[in-house]
């Protein structure tokens, strides 16, 4: 296929991210019609419970009868719960199915199976939360002892998902060798982050400022007539929520991009460690020339 991209080869830096957007292009129908399809019923619980959520905050902080004011707290705090279950959730499927997406694109060259993504992704659940679980609280640990440890801690911790589905490792073994496969190449593997981090962030912004604006808007603060009510509100306000819950869905999409960036930044440490892919390529080469 002439849009085929080959994932297991070297990359500098600019290859990745112009391959990472090339790849959303060349992939852009089935990937997304892939991703929602499985991750679809976990975005709506997410997205409904922080309108809920958003609802109820603002009764709370509303100042009225002691018996809303409860009723509001206790929804607020199942709203809350269910949209951080549901958020980890999401998370964990997302980055699931996109990394999934891409080991069938691989392995199909070019092509993808819906069905065995799905069952591969249901399949390794519990594996994407558990070691999300430990990636994340392992970063926590080491911003809180110090800030530079928490930054060297996720470059390597940021790999771990990737190597799991595309080496087949365990939880343990995935966490353990994101350190090795970045050992002398830290600073190019921060760099890339460290862009794709920025573009991704920057444009994240850009999709919540409708919903600041609305809110800023709204409690008339442009005008200069800012009543303290209003500030409570502003969270109540159907459009408010609505562009809030927009900002939110796309936030996660353009978390794709971190995923898939990601993914071209394992195969070109893994590559330039393990040549997997150049293996590959003399194999198929080989083969042709028996053929």
């Amino acid at each position: 296929m002439n849009n085929y991209i080959h994932f297991k080869k070297q990359r500098e830096l600019g290859e990745i991210l112009s391959d990472t957007f090339a790849f959303l292009r060349s992939q852009f129908k089935p990937f997304i019609a892939t991703y929602f399809k499985i991750v679809a019923p976990y975005l709506l619980i997410m997205l409904i419970a922080v309108g809920f959520y958003l609802y109820s905050f603002s009764s709370v902080l509303n100042i009225g009868s002691s018996s809303g004011s409860l009723v509001s707290g206790v929804t607020m705090l199942i709203s809350g719960l269910v949209f951080l279950v549901a958020m980890i959730l999401v998370y964990a499927v997302s980055q699931s199915t996109v990394l999934h997406y891409i080991k069938s694109y691989t392995e199909l060259q070019g092509q993808t199976d819906f069905d065995k993504i799905r069952r591969e992704v249901y399949d390794s659940l519990w594996s994407f939360i558990g070691l999300g679980i430990i990636v994340v609280l392992s970063i926590v640990v080491g911003f809180i002892c110090c800030f530079l440890p928490g930054i060297y801690l996720a470059v390597p911790l940021s790999l771990s998902f990737s190597i799991m589905i595309f080496m087949n490792k365990s939880v343990g073994e995935s966490f353990s060798y994101g350190f090795t496969l970045v050992k002398d190449e830290w600073w190019m593997t921060f760099a890339t982050l460290l862009v794709v981090g920025i573009i991704v962030g920057v444009a994240g912004y850009a999709f919540s400022l409708p919903a600041q604006i609305y809110q800023i808007a709204s409690m008339g603060i442009f005008s200069g007539e800012m009543d303290a009510l209003d500030v409570n509100s502003g969270f109540i306000d159907p459009v408010y929520i609505i562009l809030y819950m927009i900002s939110t869905l796309a936030q996660m999409l353009l978390n794709t991009i971190s995923i898939i960036a990601g993914a071209f930044i394992f195969f070109n440490l893994n590559e330039k460690k393990n040549f997997t892919g150049t293996f590959e390529r003399i194999q198929n080469l080989g083969k042709t020339n028996e053929e």
